[in-house]
C-alpha cells in the first residue's frame, strides 16, 4: 500500500493516532497557518520514519495532511478532506480550541485534560 492509499483508505485511523500522540503530552500545541487564501488551524504528530501526520480545521473544512520524504529525499504532501464521520473522530473540545485558534488567528498551547470536555 502506497501512502496515497493509506490517506484516503485510513483517515479514521491515522486521525485516532494523532489524537493518542496528542494525549501523550500534557499541552497541544495548536498553530494558526496559511498559505494565499486559505487559513488553518493545525495540529501535528511526526512518526519515526520522518513523516509528519497533521490534523487542519479550516473555516469550510477540515483536513488530514500527511508529509512524507520520497526515495529521492524530496518532501511530498498528501492532503485529504475529511468526512463528516472522521471529523466526528475529533473530541469536542480539541476542535473548540481549533476553531478558537483559526478566528483569531492566533495559535495557543491547550491543557491535553481538557481535549475529551
Amino acid at each position: 500500500m502506497n501512502y496515497e492509499e493509506l490517506v484516503n483508505n485510513n483517515a479514521g485511523k491515522m486521525i485516532g493516532e494523532l489524537l493518542t500522540a496528542l494525549r501523550a503530552k500534557a499541552n497541544i500545541d495548536i498553530r494558526f497557518d496559511y498559505s494565499d487564501t486559505e487559513q488553518w488551524s493545525v495540529v501535528s504528530m511526526h512518526t519515526d520514519e520522518d513523516n509528519e501526520i497533521s490534523l487542519r480545521v479550516h473555516a469550510d473544512k477540515s483536513t488530514l495532511y500527511f508529509g512524507y520524504y520520497d526515495e529521492d529525499d524530496d518532501f511530498l504532501e498528501i492532503i485529504k478532506v475529511l468526512t463528516p464521520e472522521e471529523v466526528n473522530l475529533v473530541p469536542k473540545g480539541l476542535k473548540k480550541a481549533m476553531d478558537k485558534v483559526l478566528a483569531d488567528e492566533e495559535g495557543m498551547r491547550f491543557p491535553a485534560s481538557l481535549m475529551s470536555k
